[in-house]
Order: structure tokens, then C-alpha cells, then sequence
């Protein structure tokens, strides 16, 4: 079929579906096909091999057919281009997604020790562990902190600004514990299926979103990236979205959340409760003279102390309010304000409710299904 047979050494990723034919041996003729290996007799034939990856013992090479590598030529060749994705140099120094994840299963189990790790095996151990995390979530930062201002390895100006960040950002995490508590309180008190904080901190997905969205929320517009990511990784286990520009009072609780959306420039008060699948969101963009996007500005709405939003619900653009105390029901579609103390609901029209027309059986079997 013409293709080129290239001889690699050592251990190579492979597509499933590649034929790899590997001998071991210490002799080589002309006209088979056997490769030598010093110091050691003939070992064993492996043909067909479809593993992603052969082991290989030092010495060993397998065969890779011009079709793999025809598609890493030109990847690499994509690699080599400039503009969109290819900045490699660039991405040598971006934070890591594995460290910040890492950190915040750390932070979230420096919010609810025990609760999120191994159990303490006394109250005697929460003193050094505690230490030992943040000691741990000190050094992980500040690394993935230069890295996100593009300085690795990092120079003076770049170390005093991780540690700057990091010194507020640690002193910081006493309030957010308490705002937490408030959120577990305000869970445990909205749903009457809470049988205990217990149970809301170990299984209740929306409190492990709003954790972490408060505590990337001290980072936001300090250092860039690490926030987004951040909520992202909470975005990716819970199906919340909050974004960490948001702003967001005490005693905050979503109910059962999966599919809500919380823009950065929203604004939302004291005790207010959202369920699912509600969209805090931007009515439409601005654009400037070239009809690019203009980034910035309130675009997102205000949500006032006590308001309630039901599922289903979208409400959208920067100078969109809704009053304190308002309730807002299921499935509702707003682009303007809401005074205080407002129910708003759509009238049900059209809704039928009728019994069913019983069918008379085609056969034996179907009276049973009946």
C-alpha cells in the first residue's frame, strides 16, 4: 500500500487501531524483518498489538505506519503557527488546572475539616492539620499566582505580589467560613428535605459551588485566570455556574442547582433563594465601532434582599432590578424591573386538564397493561 515504516525506540503512544509488529533479537538478516536487541536471545513476537501504548524494554522498537505519522507531522505543524491557540511560549507559563483543583478540594476541606478528607482522629490533630494545609495551599498558590502573572520563574517584583495576594487572600478565609455558615443555615432552613448540616455539607452540590465561588471571589481582579478556573472546577462537579465577579449577601441557598447561572456583574442581597436551572444573566452586548464586543459594565441583574426565584426562570440585563421580598415564579422571562414586595407569575391560559379516554383493548396481553 506504499506506506513508510519508521523505526521508533522506547515507549510511544499509539492509536488503538495501529498494527505494531515487534521482535526481540540479538541477530538481523537482510529481508526479514527482525529487529536486534544486544545481549539477549530471541524473546517473542508480538504482532498486531492494538494497546495505545507497548511496553518496551530497553532496546525495544516497534513500527509505526505512515498514517500515524502523517498526523503528527502536521500537528506539530499546526504547533508551529502563530495566533489562536499556539502560543506556546506563553503556555509554558500558565497556571496549572491540576495544582488549582488540587487546592480547592484543599480549601474545601479547610472550610469543613472532616467533613471533605480523612476524619480527624482527634480534636488535637485540627491544630496541625490545619497548619499543614495552609502551609501546603501557601506554596501551591503562590507558584500557580506567578505563573498567572506570567513569571516563571519568577522575578522579586512577581514573588512580593504572591505574597501580597496570598497574605489578604489567607487572612480572608476566617469570613468566608462564617458567611458559609450562614449559607448552610439559610439550606437548612429553606428546605424542609435538610435533615441536618450534616447532610448539607456532605451532599448538598450548591453549597460546594457558593464555597468555592466565595473564596475565588478574593482573588478576583487581583490575579488573573486562577479565579475563573476555580469556579470552573466547581462548575464541572456541581452544574452551577457563578461566576467569581458576582457579588453575593449572606444566608444564600440554591435549591438543588443544577443549570443555574450567575453572571460577573451580578448583584444579589441577603436571603435570597434561587432554584433550579434560574439564569442570572446579559441582555445584550455593546459593541464598538468595529463590532467587537466592549468588554466591562454592569450587564447583569440586581437581585434585593429576600427575593425567591422559582425554576426555570430568566432574568436578564444591567439595569434590571428586582425588589426586595419579591417573588419571582416558575418559568419567567424578565428584561425590566420589579418593585419590592412583587409577585410575578404568568397567568396559566390555555391549559387543559381532561380525563382520559379509555381505549378498548387490540388484544389479550394489552387488558392486562390497562
Amino acid at each position: 500500500m506504499g506506506r513508510r515504516l519508521i523505526l521508533l525506540h522506547g515507549r510511544q503512544p499509539l492509536a488503538a487501531a495501529s498494527k505494531v509488529k515487534l521482535l526481540i533479537n540479538t541477530g538481523f538478516k537482510a529481508g526479514d524483518h527482525r529487529i536486534p536487541q544486544a545481549g539477549k536471545p530471541f524473546q517473542r513476537l508480538l504482532s498486531y498489538h492494538s494497546s495505545p501504548f507497548v511496553h518496551q524494554e530497553p532496546g525495544a522498537y516497534f513500527v509505526m505506519d505512515s498514517t500515524n505519522r502523517d498526523a503528527v507531522e502536521e500537528l506539530l505543524q499546526t504547533y508551529g503557527e502563530t495566533g489562536g491557540i499556539n502560543y506556546l511560549a506563553a503556555a509554558a507559563t500558565l497556571p496549572s488546572r491540576l495544582a488549582i483543583e488540587a487546592a480547592c478540594a484543599e480549601l474545601m476541606s479547610l472550610m469543613f475539616p472532616g467533613f471533605r478528607s480523612e476524619a480527624l482522629l482527634s480534636s488535637g490533630d485540627l491544630v496541625d492539620t490545619t497548619r499543614t494545609r495552609i502551609r501546603n495551599l501557601h506554596a501551591r498558590l503562590k507558584t500557580e499566582i506567578c505563573r498567572s502573572l506570567g513569571k516563571i520563574p519568577p522575578d522579586e517584583g512577581a514573588e512580593a505580589k504572591a505574597e501580597e495576594v496570598l497574605s489578604v487572600f489567607l487572612k480572608e478565609l476566617p469570613l468566608v467560613r462564617r458567611l458559609l455558615w450562614t449559607d448552610v443555615d439559610a439550606a437548612y432552613e429553606g428546605d424542609p428535605a435538610a435533615g441536618s448540616y450534616e447532610e448539607i455539607i456532605l451532599a448538598y452540590p450548591a453549597l460546594e459551588a457558593i464555597a468555592i465561588y466565595r473564596m475565588a471571589h478574593l482573588l478576583y481582579n487581583k490575579v488573573p485566570l486562577i479565579p475563573r478556573i476555580m469556579t470552573e472546577w466547581a462548575h464541572s462537579r456541581t452544574g452551577i455556574d457563578i461566576h467569581p465577579g458576582a457579588q453575593i449577601g449572606s444566608h444564600f441557598f440554591i435549591d438543588h442547582g443544577t443549570g443555574v447561572v450567575i453572571g460577573e456583574t451580578t448583584e444579589i442581597g441577603a436571603r435570597v433563594k434561587l432554584y433550579h436551572a434560574v439564569t442570572l444573566g446579559a441582555r445584550s452586548f455593546q459593541k464598538d465601532e468595529h463590532g467587537k464586543i466592549i468588554k466591562g459594565g454592569k450587564r447583569h441583574p440586581t437581585v434585593e434582599d429576600d427575593v425567591t426565584i422559582y425554576p426555570g426562570s430568566t432574568i436578564l440585563g444591567g439595569e434590571t432590578v428586582i425588589g426586595a421580598r419579591s417573588t419571582i415564579g416558575g418559568n419567567v422571562f424578565l428584561v425590566q424591573s420589579v418593585p419590592p414586595d412583587s409577585l410575578v407569575y404568568y397567568e396559566e391560559k390555555q391549559l387543559r386538564i381532561v380525563p382520559k379516554r379509555k381505549k378498548r383493548p387490540a388484544t389479550t396481553r394489552d387488558e392486562f397493561r390497562e
